[in-house]
């Protein structure tokens, strides 16, 4: 037996019950991984109230994102062998001491990433990859606007998008929130508490607006990050932090000046295993050479997955958060 963070019934965090649960040995192309440390994400959130419906059912294990050793495997399994230290992001199941992963989801950590920075980093780096680099292809002469620049995945953005060479614009709410944000990259960060940021990043582009506008908050955003953008700019929507986006009309775009939309999701960029293997390749080449920091902001012990949800909730992370077996 080992120890697990299930939920029987969607709802607050208090849904996440520790308990004991049983798992069998890896079965082929499989392979069972203990756990040294286990991402929180928002998405997280998602899946334990129900927006996002569990595939597995009730009840569930929720989690997308671990790191740990390989302690056995599969028929057929040659990716990974017992011993070897090893990061994934999917399929949901990670709140546990140990658990079963198809092995083609792992990637092997490279020696001088810890496997706290590995779980902390995998979903939001991954994500961060795939929206400077796929989505839109940032690079110098680009100008940016994120939002929820202080969070996990804005810092790593921040960092990532100045080392590509774009301008590099942020919101966040209250000073402290500002002033930490632009020690991560951002060339502006704008107290969306303070100010009304449509007119704050027309002033600081010369009224042109932005390239791109990545947006992980959605309802309490929206429409306003399509007026921060430049004719024929780029909307990406990655997240419901306030809750979803109410449906719009196509003409909405159209009157702003062309603009593309696009509701990006990091499970179909790295659907296919070669994918998977590139986007953490260049995670973990950022990280090592020093472009990027992963901000790790706290670590719980597993059985308080209930008080990282309440903290995430509150939006009072500065940071990545990661539980403790």
């Amino acid at each position: 037996m080992i120890h697990a963070v299930r939920v029987h019934e969607t709802g607050g965090p208090e849904r996440l019950i520790y308990e004991e649960v049983a798992i069998g040995a890896p079965g082929p192309g499989e392979a069972r991984v203990r756990h040294r440390a286990i991402g929180v994400n928002f998405i997280d959130v998602y899946f334990r109230t129900g927006l996002y419906p569990s595939p597995t059912g009730l009840p569930f294990v929720p989690g997308n994102e671990g790191a740990g050793e390989v302690v056995a495997v599969g028929d057929g399994v040659t990716s990974v062998a017992p011993g070897d230290r090893v990061a994934y992001v999917g399929p949901i199941g990670s709140y546990a001491d140990e658990r079963l992963v198809p092995a083609d989801r792992l990637v092997k950590i490279p020696d001088g990433i810890s496997d706290e920075i590995a779980a902390a980093a995998m979903l939001k780096g991954m994500t961060v990859q795939y929206l400077l680099n796929r989505t839109y292809k940032v690079g110098p002469g680009t100008t940016v606007l994120f939002h929820a620049a202080a969070g996990g995945v804005g810092q790593i953005a921040g960092q990532w998008a100045k080392h590509l060479g774009a301008t590099v614009i942020g919101t966040a709410g209250g000073p402290e929130k500002v002033a930490l944000a632009l020690t991560r990259g951002y060339d502006h960060v704008i107290d969306y508490r303070a100010v009304d940021f449509v007119p704050a990043v027309k002033e600081l582009t010369g009224g042109r607006g932005v390239d791109v506008v990545y947006d992980s908050i959605g309802r309490d955003t929206f429409p306003k990050s399509l007026d921060c953008l430049r004719p024929l700019g780029t909307w990406v929507s990655f997240g419901n932090a306030s809750g979803p986006v109410p449906a719009f009309e196509l003409t909405e775009l159209a009157k702003r000046g062309s603009l593309f939309a696009t509701r990006a999701s990091l499970f179909t960029h790295i659907a296919a295993r070669a994918d998977l293997e590139a986007i953490a390749a260049d995670l973990f080449s950022v990280i090592a050479g020093g472009a990027v920091e992963i901000p790790l902001m706290k670590a719980w012990k597993l059985s308080e997955a209930a008080d990282a949800h309440r903290t995430l909730e509150a939006r009072l992370t500065t940071g990545s958060m990661i539980l403790l077996p």
